[in-house]
């Protein structure tokens, strides 16, 4: 037999070491991989799981809902609504009877009252449109505002009838005058 030596150079040396290198590369990859699968798992189990849970709790909401209306239908309700209605309009009618007058104030006729009160009204009105009109600040305020002022007094008093004479006498005249 032959035999074949083997010599180890260090090249073969580098090149077994790039080998290993290469097959643990890809042996990393091929668990990072493993570990990517099994982490989508992971999470479309718990997706799995919220979604059962979900359903389960809506279950539960609609049998709960479910025995509840057995205890209660429609024709209750109905019932119910027409009874409170009909407690309403009585409280309704016994309230309008105690808001009723009774007495000397059940005999007053509101008609007869309204139309002496648009009388009162009416006899109001005439009083304040025959009044003189009244400025609308006061003489002693007008008497503060112009204090600093020389002015002549101004009479608050009606005219005398030595006054109102002159003046008819003045009219006289004047009217006379005219005529000529």
């Amino acid at each position: 037999s032959l035999s074949h030596t083997h010599t180890h150079s260090p090249s073969t040396a580098a090149l077994q070491c790039l080998k290993r290198k290469k097959m643990y590369e890809a042996q990393a990859d091929q668990l990072a991989n493993q570990q990517l699968r099994i982490h989508d798992q992971k999470i479309m189990l718990e997706g799995a799981k919220a979604t059962t849970e979900t359903v389960a709790a809506m279950r539960s909401g609609a049998q709960a809902m479910k025995n509840l209306q057995k205890e209660t239908n429609i024709d209750d309700v109905d019932k119910t609504m027409e009874e409170i209605t009909e407690q309403t309009e009585n409280l309704r009618q016994i309230n309008d009877a105690l808001g009723q007058p009774v007495g000397f104030a059940a005999e007053i006729d509101e008609d007869d009252l309204d139309a002496e009160l648009q009388e009162l009204e009416a006899e109001e009105l005439d009083r304040q449109l025959m009044e003189p009109a009244v400025p609308p600040s006061s003489a002693k305020a007008q008497e503060e505002e112009f204090s600093g002022l020389d002015l002549p007094t101004v009479p608050t008093g009606g005219m005398t009838a030595a006054a109102t004479k002159t003046e008819e006498d003045e009219l006289a005249a004047l009217e006379a005058e005219m005529a000529l």
